[in-house]
């Protein structure tokens, strides 16, 4: 079984795929954050590293979706298939060039091509998780890594806002597998009650497709 988490910055997806890793008894594999280099950079310089960036994290979710879908017993935390989300966002930006763009979209499709020679060829599931954008400015802030605070950058908060927005007709759009919503606003994580409520919601869908 592989379960793939999705959502807008800030939304509460690690804590997703750590109670669902958890609860499920496999193996989570997070977004690489933490151990990334070029992250903070793109913050500071959008312009300047958004390609780097995009290719960075296109080269890590590969990695990550091949190993999982290789194993079947796993949930990742965002994955290679929302990437072109964020690229593209950075393209209609000025960020990215269009000879840049293309040189993405022929490496994606080079690597999408190779997952469907694997003998499991997608996710078992797609839990896309979300909130109102007051919430995700809220969650931005608490979790404080400096380099994703706005209080004196409207452009950041512009840049958010958009990522938010793009995400809803990303969600409609998706279909390598089945999906399933949940609103981490109505159900926050924090309270022990909702992490039941939520799980039962996700083993309900996944009654669904076995």
């Amino acid at each position: 079984m592989v379960i793939i988490t999705a959502g807008m910055i800030g939304v509460g997806k690690t804590t997703l795929t750590d109670l669902i890793a958890k609860n499920f008894n496999t193996t989570p594999f997070f977004e690489p954050v933490e151990d990334n280099p070029v992250l903070p950079l793109f913050y500071s310089n959008q312009k300047q590293y958004a390609f780097l960036l995009q290719i960075y994290f296109l080269n890590r979710r590969f990695s990550m979706i091949k190993k999982a879908l290789e194993d079947d017993n796993n949930v990742l935390d965002r994955s290679i298939y929302e990437d072109a989300l964020f690229t593209e966002q950075n393209h209609i930006d000025g960020n990215i060039s269009d000879q840049e763009m293309d040189v993405y979209n022929r490496l994606l499709a080079n690597m999408m091509g190779e997952l469907q020679e694997l003998p499991k060829k997608a996710p078992d599931l797609l839990v896309y998780a979300e909130t109102d954008f007051e919430t995700i400015l809220n969650r931005i802030k608490k979790r404080g890594r400096d380099y994703e605070q706005f209080d004196n950058n409207p452009e950041l908060q512009n840049y958010y806002f958009k990522m938010w927005s793009a995400y809803k007709n990303w969600y409609s759009d998706y279909n390598f597998s089945p999906k399933m919503k949940i609103d981490l606003q109505t159900y926050d994580l924090e309270n022990k009650d909702n992490q039941n409520v939520v799980l039962e919601m996700i083993e309900s869908e996944l009654s669904k497709i076995r």
